[in-house]
């Protein structure tokens, strides 16, 4: 069993490393108005074994993680990229004890848990540092920069033991990032260049080169779907931090990646009935119970906070509010037990093999792009075809044809996307979000119904109900009678691409 313990801690890391000659000669800050003050620490010590799947899954994806004692931060450390010479990293305490074989913590792993998925983790290089720091103080006084001059004794699991010096250059949380640009100067002037590796294990290990990064791919829809894979994983992360909009946006891309595959005229040689593209749906579908009380959270919120507060009536914001609050928090606890499990971990497996599979050619001809747009936008006009003849029938379930509309509008939005038709996905775009504000609406009429049915049998006022009620029924209409305007925008669209 994986050792256990809730007690992480985030933090932001910006810095950049530097290769340096042995001979090198510490640079001098002296002279830099951002540096008022340079104060020497103590000598470190540092010992850390890193640990990663035996395919490196991790070092693929530039995430590090390991066991560091030594130092004024042992622990356990995951590193994750954050953009441009920044990281997060996530830490864990030491376990209690000296253990044998001490075991990743559980709270660590769920974090990568999309990545590294049934496969185990174990250690796959040791780095030792001998470490002088000096800490650069502002004119304010306070900390800006933390200069390490590092002496590495690092080997791979079985393999050879490597030594070299580095320089890390790194800034104070909350510091100017302009900053960079003296300091860095001083450091080149003494003889450093910026690092050939983004950390220590990516030079032990030899990895990071992103030869196998979604950018390589030739073909336009393999390369989109590998872009949406790589953000589904990403956002994996963001979901089991809780953070905002996260449900949403790995909903999005678990989205798009099944529109690109259903639009693909079997690039990836799969069907419609094709159980990945059930796999997706099922999933987007489990994320949006807790992404539709999100939604309708923030809408009542909204709304509440529009009207007199004379119309305000009863426990109305703890009913819409907070009790779709209380729903998002089910649905979220509901999305990480789907994320956790093997079912998951199998669709994922099955993603990459198809993005990392070999396109098939066009027929002799043809332009897979040229198809794939036909192909979507076909959709879209028997959708709509259909949703007229729900109207001109008074057909009960005309919302639920207009909804058929949207899905298809944004399946061919992602495909142009993909393909480089930017005026056909606009256009395709302004249908998914006049029609999404529809859904959104009749999604919530339905609830306001089922609430004031509630709050009326429990002998509460309903009259901000109704009226609600009507600004959305308002709102529907108004969708309703924008959806001709904005299908013939896109046939026009779709006839000059």
């Amino acid at each position: 069993m994986s050792a256990r313990s809730s007690e992480t801690s985030r933090y932001t890391e910006t810095e950049r490393k530097f290769d340096v000659v042995e001979s090198a000669v510490s640079p001098s800050f002296d002279g830099l108005t951002a540096v008022s003050r340079v104060e020497r620490s103590a000598s470190q010590s540092l010992d850390a074994v890193y640990y990663d799947t035996a395919e490196h899954d991790l070092a693929r994806h530039r995430i590090t993680l390991r066991r560091r004692t030594g130092g004024t931060d042992a622990g356990w450390h995951l590193k994750l990229p954050a953009g441009p010479d920044s990281r997060t990293e996530v830490r864990a305490p030491l376990e209690e004890g000296t253990p044998v074989h001490p075991q990743v913590p559980d709270s660590l792993r769920d974090v990568v848990l999309a990545i590294v998925r049934e496969r185990g983790l174990a250690p796959v290089a040791r780095i030792s540092t001998a470490r002088s720091v000096q800490m650069l103080y502002g004119p304010d006084g306070s900390a800006v920069a933390e200069f390490c001059d590092d002496q590495v004794t690092a080997s791979a699991v079985d393999g050879e033991e490597q030594q070299w010096r580095e320089w890390e250059l790194e800034l104070t949380e909350g510091a100017d990032r302009d900053l960079f640009k003296p300091l860095t100067r001083r450091l080149l002037d003494a003889g450093a260049r910026p690092a050939g590796h983004g950390s220590k294990l990516a030079r032990v290990l030899g990895s990071g080169d992103g030869s196998d990064s979604p950018a390589a791919l030739s073909d336009p829809v393999h390369r989109a779907v590998a872009e949406q894979v790589a953000a589904l994983i990403e956002w994996d992360r963001a979901v089991r931090s809780d953070v905002y909009d996260s449900v949403h946006q790995m909903r999005v891309a678990t989205r798009k990646i099944r529109s690109l595959l259903q639009s693909s005229e079997g690039a990836f040689g799969i069907s419609d009935d094709h159980w990945v593209l059930a796999e997706l749906r099922e999933l987007a579908g489990v994320l949006g119970v807790a992404r539709d009380a999100e939604v309708l959270a923030e809408r009542y919120q909204s709304a509440l906070d529009g009207l007199p507060e004379s119309n305000v009536r009863g426990p109305v914001r703890e009913r819409l509010v907070e009790g779709a609050q209380k729903k998002y928090q089910t649905g979220w606890k509901r999305s990480l037990a789907a994320m956790r499990s093997p079912r998951y971990f199998h669709l994922l497996d099955a993603l990459e093999a198809l993005v990392t599979a070999e396109p098939p050619p066009p027929a002799p001809g043809e332009e897979r792009a040229d198809v794939t747009i036909d192909s979507a936008y076909k959709r879209v006009r028997k959708a709509a075809k259909k949703a007229r003849a729900a109207a001109e029938e008074q057909d009960e379930h005309v919302d639920e044809a207009l909804h058929r509309i949207r899905k298809r509008a944004k399946q061919l939005r992602y495909t142009a996307a993909a393909t480089g038709q930017g005026k056909v996905a606009d256009r395709a775009k302004s249908i998914q979000t006049l029609l999404g504000d529809h859904q959104d609406s009749v999604v919530s009429r339905s609830h306001l119904s089922r609430q004031a049915e509630l709050a009326h049998a429990a002998g509460e006022d309903t009259f901000t109900y109704g009226l609600l009620y009507q600004q959305e029924h308002d709102l529907a209409l108004r969708c309703e009678e924008q959806v001709e305007d904005a299908l013939e925008a896109l046939h026009k669209a779709v006839r000059k691409a």
